[in-house]
């Protein structure tokens, strides 16, 4: 189920979310692109231009994280974007199945794959994980520094 990107009355769930989007997956899981398309069309809508590195630095975070739910937590998940209503902080929230708490890798230059928690931890202002009764909600928080084109 695919919520689409809308503004967020005052009175839902994040008061100072201005733009929303949310997608839910089953055991199918879902497509990186159309995540990676969602992030785009967000931030389009806040006047973030698609060639700013804020939109690409942004694309890559949520398909890393998505990306990881998909290998390591097979089942049910969920991708939800908040962009304040500044438009200055975008918060990447991934929820799947798995309690196990994401761990990056040890850094080895010669091996293929595992390097997405690094470079995710280097892009983003804030990064961590909450529990929850079945799985986990990785957060991401990317602050937009270019300003946004109207």
């Amino acid at each position: 189920m695919v919520i689409p990107l809308r503004n967020q009355a005052k009175d839902e769930h994040h008061e100072a979310a201005a733009l929303r989007y949310s997608a839910v997956w089953g055991t199918q899981g879902t497509s990186i692109a159309d995540s990676r398309h969602a992030v785009r069309t967000l931030l389009a809508r806040a006047g973030h231009h698609p060639d700013q590195q804020p939109c690409q630095d942004a694309q890559i975070v949520v398909s890393e994280l998505v990306t990881n739910a998909l290998r390591h937590a097979p089942g049910p998940g969920e991708l939800l974007l908040e962009l304040t209503a500044d438009p200055a902080l975008l918060r990447i929230t991934v929820r799947d199945s798995s309690s196990r708490p994401p761990r990056p890798a040890p850094r080895t230059p010669d091996r293929i794959g595992g390097h997405g928690l690094h470079l995710i931890a280097r892009l983003c202002d804030r990064l961590h994980t909450v529990l929850v009764d079945q799985g986990k909600h990785v957060i991401a928080e990317l602050r937009l520094h270019a300003a946004p084109t109207r």
